[in-house]
């Protein structure tokens, strides 16, 4: 990177903004209110990321702020996914839970396997690419788990009066939705090296590593990655499809409704 990039840069990279802007004027997509609060949130959060990335730094106590910046990610990507897919119950207990779990295996997995040294800012940033990946599958494991008992509630129904339980009688829309939230994932994994350069091969490449090296360390990421969204779209949608029963194997309210 050259030595003399500094706020003139990024300022002037807003041009492309400037032209999406206008883009939406011109076809009237009315879009443009969008476009500027996007751009300006994202200028906001990641200033406020930089800052305290210099106090993790700086601190006598930077682990233990590390975690506590971990911990208060996690929650607030459950609770990203409870406001985007309302109509489950309780689904900001399930996607922490399933949040937790992924992002507790994958930082198991590259620091056990010494990918990644562990450093406070090291710990931030890994948590922050997984839950990145995970927040989109997610919401659409939550979402299409919902939708599928609400669109199936009769075969549902049906299943529980032959005398299937809760899990066999919600098998196939919980099979679908589990799909449904891995697709993309898998179609991202399916390109990376022929049109996508992922972002941890690169930042290695730009810093000066091996090619070989940091090939190696994006595969590990890449198959964490992609094993933590499984994970997670599993753990949400076993749990929206055990919440869409009462005690008495009937369908919950909001499944009917």
């Amino acid at each position: 990177m050259s030595g003399d990039f500094g706020w003139l840069q990024a300022l002037a990279s807003l041009a492309l903004v400037c032209a999406a802007v206008a883009v939406s004027r011109w076809k009237r997509l009315e879009a443009e209110r969008s476009i500027v609060w996007a751009s300006l949130r994202a200028a906001a959060q990641l200033i406020a990321v930089g800052l305290g990335f210099g106090l993790i730094f700086e601190s006598a106590h930077a682990m233990t702020w590390a975690w506590a910046w971990v911990v208060g990610m996690t929650a607030l990507s459950a609770e990203v996914v409870a406001r985007r897919a309302r109509r489950v119950p309780r689904l900001r207990l399930y996607a922490l839970a399933a949040l937790a779990l992924a992002v507790a295996a994958t930082l198991l997995i590259l620091f056990g396997l010494g990918v990644f040294e562990m450093a406070p800012v090291t710990l931030v940033v890994l948590a922050g690419i997984t839950l990145g990946n995970l927040i989109g599958s997610t919401v659409q494991a939550a979402d299409a788990a919902a939708r599928e008992l609400v669109d199936e509630r009769l075969r549902v129904e049906g299943l529980l009066a032959l005398g299937f339980d809760a899990a066999g009688a919600s098998r196939m829309a919980a099979r679908s939705a589990i799909r449904t939230a891995l697709l993309p994932q898998i179609e991202r994994t399916k390109v990376i090296g022929l049109i996508a350069l992922p972002g941890t091969m690169t930042g290695m490449l730009l810093a000066g590593s091996e090619p070989l090296t940091a090939v190696l360390v994006q595969l590990v990421v890449t198959y964490v990655v992609l094993g933590s969204v499984g994970v997670a779209a599993a753990v949400v949608v076993t749990a929206v499809a055990a919440g869409a029963f009462t005690r008495d194997l009937r369908l919950a309210g909001w499944v009917r409704d």
